[in-house]
């Protein structure tokens, strides 16, 4: 009898042994493959089981967290959801994340290991930290500014610190309301649907994922590609440039829009956009120099994240004379995002030095105690120093007297360039209005804010349409909101 109960109390063990060896194979070695499994929703569930952290603008949260009831509990809620919509994103229940909702997810949703004092601990009891706060650079003043000043129309606007890089406004409309999409029922679906089938495209972010052709805003880009070269020493001294300008190897000949262009110094090409001066001077600067300038600039980077991905922007390298004459004007095959007019402002604003831009000032614990900050970042130099001085001067002329007069602000030194890109077949579209800006208050050591502009449906008549008379107003509109702040 005592051998049959060792017999059996033996194989009681090698089953709690098995069980043993099976629960910790399946908790340890396999729960990777589990937690993975699309079918597993406890990771859905808990992932909702709490509040979402908050996105601030000010020092005020823009977002929030509805309690529905529902197995997934928390929905994510938006103050202002328009208004902010290219900056926050949507965090839904159906359709993911995106933009610093995306980017900044680990943080938000409490998932970050940094947000525990102790992670070690959370990882061996699966404890979940509640979600931290993001602390954005964005002007709320300036935000508004500039969401006023696009209103109906299609376009967008960027602002930037040039000292720093910190983004102050990031705008883009048409726009929408993240908070449609953060639930998973029939609404959400429906909201989806309307949105994605939209032709105005409400869900693009045209501030940094939409390109353009910059027009003659790129000029910036080109003078001090010149100037740089030794391609132009003096401001105020005749160029070769024929009026009308035949392009290098065509017979094509491009023009201007106004009189007095003819060999006009850069001064006052700059002053008046005069096309045929500056696509002779990119002929002259080469491929080669034009090129080095608008990647120092930040054309052509594939890399930049503010922290979510940017669009790059582009310099073609590849051309021939004619190509690389309407480059420098702006046209061709050359693009840009609202972002990067706004850097190419900046680092004239600068000293010539381009400081990478960035949206997320600090990220923080639910209890207010700072997880993360931008902290430095890299300089680089797109210009001389001396050609940034010259560059300010030309800038500052355009709208003392020039074509950007509508951003002059009392009281403040202002520097400018407009632009009317053509597009479309044969130039058959509406012209993209630009403008792009800095701007230093009276009492100010150094600019203050650098903007650029960017009007798709611009209001004017196609004749009279121009950056001076649709973007420069808005533009005019965040810089004295910063400069007021």
């Amino acid at each position: 009898m005592t051998r049959h109960i060792r017999l059996a109390a033996a194989f009681c063990t090698l089953l709690l042994l098995a069980l043993l060896v099976n629960a910790t194979r399946i908790q340890v070695f396999q729960s990777p493959a589990y937690d993975g499994n699309p079918a597993n929703r406890r990771p859905t569930i808990a992932r909702y089981d709490q509040p979402r952290g908050a996105i601030l603008v000010g020092g005020r949260p823009v977002t929030g967290s509805r309690d529905s009831g529902e197995q997934l509990r928390y929905e994510r809620t938006y103050r202002n959801g328009p208004l902010y919509a290219p900056v926050t994103g949507f965090a839904s229940q159906e359709y993911g994340t995106t933009f610093l909702e995306h980017s900044e997810d680990d943080i938000l949703s409490g998932t970050d290991a940094m947000l525990s004092p102790f992670p070690l601990w959370n990882d061996l009891t699966r404890a979940q930290n509640p979600g931290g706060d993001v602390v954005t650079t964005l002007n709320p003043a300036a935000q508004q500014a500039a969401y006023d000043g696009l209103g109906a129309r299609t376009g967008a606007v960027a602002a930037i610190e040039p000292s720093t890089g910190r983004i102050l406004a990031l705008v883009s409309t048409p726009s929408y309301d993240p908070g449609a999409l953060s639930g998973n029922g029939r609404a959400a679906n429906r909201a989806w649907a309307r949105l994605n089938a939209d032709t105005n495209k409400p869900m693009l972010n045209r501030a940094v994922r939409q390109t353009y052709p910059p027009g003659s805003t790129f000029k910036v880009v080109t003078a001090a590609a010149a100037l740089d070269a030794g391609v132009v020493t003096d401001l105020d001294a005749a160029t070769t440039s024929p009026d009308p300008y035949t392009l290098p190897g065509t017979s094509t000949t491009l023009t201007n829009e106004g009189d007095g262009c003819g060999d006009a110094p850069l001064r006052s090409a700059f002053e008046w956009s005069c096309n045929t001066v500056f696509a002779k001077l990119g002929v002259d600067v080469g491929v080669r120099n034009m090129s080095a300038t608008a990647e120092a600039f930040g054309f052509n980077d594939a890399d930049v994240k503010i922290p979510f991905a940017v669009s790059p922007s582009t310099f073609d390298t590849s051309v021939d004379k004619a190509q690389l004459a309407l480059s420098s004007i702006g046209q061709y095959n050359t693009r840009a995002t609202p972002l990067q007019m706004a850097m190419v402002a900046a680092a004239v604003a600068n000293g010539g030095q381009v400081r990478p831009p960035y949206l997320v000032e600090r990220t923080t614990r639910r209890g207010g105690e700072t997880v993360s900050t931008a902290g430095s970042r890299p300089v680089r130099q797109a210009m001389h120093p001396a050609t940034a001085v010259q560059m300010k001067e030309l800038m500052e002329d355009v709208v003392t007297e020039g074509t950007g007069t509508n951003a002059a602000i009392p009281g403040a030194t202002v520097g400018g360039k407009t632009g009317t890109a053509q597009h479309g077949i044969g130039n058959s579209g509406t012209p993209y209005a630009w403008f792009v800006s800095w701007a230093q208050g009276e009492r100010d050591m150094e600019p203050r804010v650098a903007v650029a502009v960017v009007v798709e449906d611009a209001s004017a008549d196609r004749g009279d349409i121009s950056g001076g008379g649709d973007a420069a107003p808005i533009a005019k509109a965040v810089m004295e909101a910063v400069l007021g702040s």
